[in-house]
């Protein structure tokens, strides 16, 4: 499966500048948030930060996550559109709408 995608990858950046300014910079700049971190879905849905909707992948090895990301960006397009949070682990996708 093919995709051509703009991604900016957080592990070019000089420093981490934390979870609360990568989830608010991938909003200013509309972007989905992909990653394996809860702490992202904890700070969309108990502290109520903006975004653009959130991938999260639980249990792909690296070699895995661009073809899941590919499958999961063009089959649940419409729900990252209104900003769905994702979650997709083998077993299940679970879609928790915004």
């Amino acid at each position: 499966m093919e995709a051509s995608h703009d991604v900016v990858w957080t592990g070019d950046w000089q420093q981490d500048p934390g979870d609360e300014e990568i989830l608010a910079y991938a909003h200013r700049e509309k972007r989905v948030l992909i990653t394996q971190d809860k702490d992202f879905g904890e700070l969309a849905i108990v502290r109520g930060n903006p975004h653009c909707g959130i991938i999260r992948l639980s249990g792909y090895a690296g070699r895995e996550q661009g073809k899941i990301c590919a499958f999961i960006l063009q089959a649940y397009e419409k729900d990252i559109a209104e900003c769905a949070i994702i979650t997709v682990n083998k077993n299940r996708i679970r879609i928790r709408p915004a």
